[in-house]
């Protein structure tokens, strides 16, 4: 459960669910339930949602920061041509999420994970002399 800021004084609750996929390792997918049957979804960086939990980071559509409260929450300020929203997150299941998602792919092992040609199933094959057709050929 996340809160959306409406002004210094007020937030509303918003369900949220974040998901990581070792096929696309430096992705996290955040979706937002904003009505009874409304989602609004984006797409992070792991590492700007992992470097934002210890330091303000992002400087386009997405920002991330811990609070300067003290109130074990990190923030996430969204913009779009929609809108701005921003967002606080507890601190803590933030973290965890942010944990398992280095369990499962430690940072700077990411490119192991990869699937390029999954990524661009319509890229051509390598040439017949390349190295990478050789060693498939052997």
């Amino acid at each position: 459960m996340l809160r959306l800021v409406v002004s210094e004084s007020s937030s509303l609750p918003v369900p949220a669910e974040a998901v990581y996929r070792v096929s696309d390792p430096y992705a996290v997918q955040m979706t937002f339930h904003t009505g009874a049957e409304e989602t609004v979804q984006w797409v992070f960086s792991r590492e700007l949602l992992t470097g934002g939990v210890r330091t303000p980071v992002g400087t386009g559509d997405v920002r991330v920061w811990p609070s300067m409260t003290g109130k074990g929450t990190v923030c996430i300020a969204l913009s779009s041509p929609e809108g701005e929203a921003l967002m606080q997150a507890p601190a803590g299941a933030f973290q965890a999420f942010l944990r398992a998602t280095h369990k499962a792919v430690p940072p700077g092992t990411e490119r192991k994970h990869v699937n390029v040609d999954a990524a661009f199933p319509d890229s051509p094959p390598p040439p017949v002399d390349s190295p990478q057709r050789k060693n498939n050929n052997a």
